[in-house]
């Protein structure tokens, strides 16, 4: 049996990811309350339904009883069991605009103040975080791209390979760090085409920004280097059974040196065979 715990912050995209394991065939639960873990899946693996794989929901509207979360999941690895737990996080202000956008309180807030209600969850959540098998940012992740991402770490691909699957995503420091990178490059140590008053009010997707950036020798070279590295990398991290890498560009606003970047460095993974993905966190804000 195969039990994939799906956690992590309120309006982070958990109801979505679950939608996602359910399309993918898992049996899917939502708002389990951690205590009736062990009996619900005792339920499925005596019952006599053809069920190999469940997604289980489990997040604060339990209260008090989200802490005991943890224990269950040590039970379960002790036991043996095929485990994982899938926690969905994202900034901040990307919460509280959901929140604001359908106009709903935070679960943990009494009266009616997100941001407290949130700083209580971080609190709470802070150690099932820290032992989580993967962490996803959501903050910028389009819902195809959520599919795309859960698809790959749980080997659900309609493209079989025995390639890892990068995920390339520039962000701006300005807007904190990206949360779920394995590799995170900081590109602040090129010039900033933000202060070139025909290039300010344009991005990194924009061919004049892309040709000013690389201009410069220390780009190419810093793009000749990571792929280096990948190249040495990427065949010890199938080794040890990685099969998702996710790389983040950053630069101080996310708009114009880390877009531009990480482009060229899903072009040239590209050609060199690898299966990409990019994508561009602070987009919103250009």
């Amino acid at each position: 049996m195969e039990i994939v715990i799906v956690t992590g912050m309120s309006g982070a995209g958990k109801t979505s990811a679950l939608d996602i394991f359910e399309d993918m065939g898992y049996y899917a639960m939502d708002n389990l309350p951690p205590a009736l873990i062990k009996e619900f899946v005792k339920l499925i693996t005596t019952s006599k339904m053809d069920i190999d794989k469940i997604a289980i929901v489990v997040d604060i509207r339990t209260r008090d009883l989200y802490e005991q979360l943890y224990n269950e999941v040590e039970y379960f690895k002790n036991s043996g069991e095929k485990i994982s737990v899938l926690f969905l996080d994202c900034t901040d202000e990307t919460l509280i605009r959901r929140y604001k956008e359908l106009r709903r309180p935070h679960p943990l807030s009494s009266t009616g103040n997100i941001i407290s209600g949130i700083d209580k969850e971080r609190k709470l959540l802070k150690k099932m975080k820290e032992n989580s098998t993967y962490i996803i940012d959501t903050t910028s992740l389009k819902l195809g791209e959520l599919k795309s991402r859960i698809s790959t770490l749980y080997n659900f691909d309609d493209i079989a390979s025995d390639k890892i699957h990068i995920s390339i995503a520039s962000f701006g420091f300005k807007h904190g760090i990206i949360l779920d990178g394995d590799l995170v490059f900081d590109v602040r140590f090129l010039p900033n085409p933000f202060y070139i008053e025909d290039l300010k009010k344009k991005t990194g997707l924009d061919e004049e920004v892309r040709d000013y950036v690389f201009s410069f020798d220390d780009t190419n070279t810093f793009i000749d280097m990571v792929l280096d590295m990948l190249e040495f990398l990427l065949p010890k991290y199938k080794k040890e059974g990685k099969n998702n890498l996710v790389i983040g560009i950053g630069c101080t606003g996310g708009k114009h040196r880390s877009v531009a970047i990480a482009e060229e460095l899903d072009k040239r993974l590209s050609e060199k065979g690898e299966i990409t993905y990019v994508s561009h966190r602070d987009s919103k804000y250009w």
